[in-house]
């Protein structure tokens, strides 16, 4: 690598320490953006994305002699895009180059001279005129370092980079140093950090698993519960390549995926016990606890260095309890429960709030990435399960609001229809909306999130209101139509069924 020499303007393979490398091009940094300290680096800007970066020389290589080997191994979407984005680029290089080459021939027939007698200046050098859109990109990048200094940020606190959120893993057959670059400055306004009163929350990737290009973690991993979302969490985690061992309540849910190449655990201990991530994702806390704590359970199988992620929508003293237990036999916990439905599960762009072990949240990279289109690390266990009911709070009120409104419009002689689109075209206007209400209008009550975990989860979130004294009445009345619902049998429909318990 000590014979590599670059210069502004050249294309490269950009590598960011664990992360695959990207397309990119060595450009001019801002001029108060100061060069780190020791080896030499690069500033970059990536193709096909908005970041920048400092990139020491050991983890970068030479366009064009490395293009095809590259293509050969990456094969997501946002990658091909970044490369079609380089070529496009060079075809423009390609056309300015011609054109001034013309210029040239031309003058040269017409002399060199100009009217007054002076000597013709030269054409401009095509890389240096090619490099104004980069001053223009780097212009927004000084204003983010203005804003950074404004907020008392300082270069020790860089932003993560969307290429870094690309994909995880090492690529085989190119070989890079595996130490990251000691100090990146990446443009990303898409990543927020976000100081908080306890804890830090990070906006993370945006699903790769929509680009298809992921590097699976080389840890086995366990999923215990094949229900409405953990199918659909599964089947995404063996498309995107993890080895993946399952345990259900009901065996004959495991045939399935044991015929997309999942491994089959007789019991929760054994998947633990055979795999370094084991997660469930259950019904609620009593299902949660009892799979941890109940016969041939998951402490049976916990052992130092084990690591055990609860996806289940629960209360934060269950999670409390379940990190203490794992955690005293040696074991690593963390909390990801999940928002989104069965079509968002099946479509991997679920929303991922993790809590606990920091190392666990990062060690699962790859399979947050395979199901999801963003996750949050929202600091200490319970974060996440007091944030995740909050959230189903708001949803499930929302939802019996809607349901009223609809049967309100009936019984008036108004048009449901009608009500409906007028509702599209206002503010309120969400996929999640459109989707309730054309099942209401149709009848179609197919689950697609259960009344009955919607109910549970209104009712986890009023308990945790009343624990520190805040009222929640909203919530309480949406929960006793919930409750009349399941009275009417709807527990097992969808939740927008709650639209039975105003029409009986």
């Amino acid at each position: 690598m000590a014979n590599l020499h670059l210069r502004i303007g050249d294309l490269v393979w950009g590598k960011l320490g664990r992360y695959p490398p990207w397309p990119g091009k060595v450009v001019s940094p801002p001029k108060d953006l100061k060069k780190p300290r020791g080896k030499k680096c690069f500033f970059v800007k990536f193709f096909g994305t908005e970041d920048h970066a400092w990139i020491k020389i050991e983890q970068l290589k030479p366009y064009h002699p490395h293009k095809d080997e590259m293509i050969k191994i990456n094969k997501g979407k946002r990658f091909q895009q970044a490369v079609d984005a380089v070529e496009e680029f060079l075809k423009k290089a390609k056309g300015k180059e011609q054109a001034s080459h013309n210029s040239s021939n031309y003058e040269v027939k017409n002399k060199s001279t100009s009217a007054d007698g002076k000597k013709r200046k030269s054409p401009k050098n095509t890389v240096k005129a090619l490099l104004k859109e980069d001053q223009k990109d780097l212009a927004s990048h000084k204003r983010t370092i203005i804003e950074r200094n404004e907020k008392g940020l300082t270069d020790s606190d860089p932003e993560p980079s969307s290429v870094q959120r690309l994909v995880a893993g090492t690529v085989s057959g190119f070989k890079w140093e595996s130490s990251p670059c000691s100090s990146m400055e990446p443009i990303s306004k898409r990543l927020k950090i976000i100081q908080e009163t306890a804890s830090t929350s990070i906006q993370a990737a945006d699903s790769t698993a929509i680009n298809g290009s992921i590097t699976p973690t080389d840890k086995r991993i366990g999923f215990l519960g094949l229900g409405h979302m953990g199918s659909g969490i599964v089947s995404n985690l063996l498309k995107m390549g993890h080895v993946v061992t399952v345990w259900n309540r009901t065996a004959e849910k495991c045939d399935l995926f044991i015929q997309e190449g999942a491994r089959l655990g007789r019991t929760p201990a054994e998947v633990v016990s055979m795999c370094d991530i084991t997660f469930s994702c259950v019904s609620d806390p009593k299902a949660a606890k009892d799979l941890v704590l109940g016969p041939s359970g998951v402490l049976q199988g916990i052992r130092p260095g084990k690591c055990y992620v609860e996806m289940s929508t629960v209360d934060p003293e269950t999670i409390t309890e379940l990190s203490q237990v794992i955690t005293s036999r040696g074991g690593r916990f963390l909390e990801a429960p999940v928002s989104g439905s069965q079509q968002l599960s099946n479509d991997g762009m679920l929303v991922i709030l993790a809590a606990g072990d920091r190392t666990v949240y990062e060690d699962c990279s790859s399979c947050f990435q395979a199901i999801g289109k963003t996750s949050f690390f929202l600091g200490e266990a319970g974060n996440a399960a007091k944030t995740m009911l909050i959230l189903s709070m708001v949803q499930g009120s929302f939802m019996a609001t809607i349901a009223e409104g609809l049967t309100l419009a009936q019984v008036t002689g108004q048009s449901q229809q009608t009500f409906l689109d007028i509702l599209c075209q206002g503010q309120m206007a969400s996929t999640f909306l459109d989707q309730k209400c054309q099942n209401i209008l149709q009848g179609n009550f197919k689950p697609d999130y259960y009344l009955k975990h919607i109910q549970k989860d209104l009712r986890l979130a009023i308990s945790m209101g009343d624990s520190v004294n805040h009222p929640t009445p909203m919530a309480a009345a949406a929960n006793e139509v919930y409750k009349r619902a399941k009275a009417l049998d709807q527990s097992d429909n969808d939740m927008s069924a709650v639209y039975r318990a105003y029409i009986h």
